[in-house]
């Protein structure tokens, strides 16, 4: 498995907050404009799932696997071709401030590794910044 981790962001919310918004997807549907489309658009949410097109792979949908309040949300891809994980880490600094960090896990061979290693990487910096930017306590 290839790993790639994010940078740790500090989110100026409560760790509760964040939990509340990003473990139910529907939330971040009146937000999606804030992910730049240059590699990520066409997104579609529900409770438990999340659907977006990620060039050069194209549609890519993730289910929520797991959740663990306030400090974990594990999400599995589907219909993808090969094995892809995503979890969130939380965990809280202060009351009103909580680190985040992303992890992405993906079966790889080396041929798609070569094609996709970059453009994983910038995604996953991109959607880290754009969890950060979030309002929270309006969503």
């Amino acid at each position: 498995m290839t790993e790639f981790v994010s940078e740790e962001k500090i989110i100026p919310h409560s760790d509760v907050e964040v939990f509340r918004v990003l473990s139910d997807l529907q939330k971040l549907e009146s937000v999606k404009h804030l992910v730049p489309e240059d590699k990520l658009s066409d997104f579609s949410f529900d409770a438990d799932m999340v659907t977006f097109r990620f060039d050069p792979l194209g549609k890519v949908a993730f289910l929520v696997e797991e959740r663990e309040p306030y400090k974990l949300i594990k999400f599995k891809s589907d219909k993808l071709g090969f094995d892809l994980f995503v979890s969130i880490h939380l965990e809280a600094e202060s009351e009103k401030h909580t680190r985040l960090r992303l992890k992405l896990l993906a079966d790889l061979n080396p041929f798609i590794k070569g094609m996709v290693e970059k453009p994983m990487g910038e995604a996953l910096d991109k959607i880290t910044d754009a969890l950060v930017q979030l309002p929270y306590d309006r969503l």
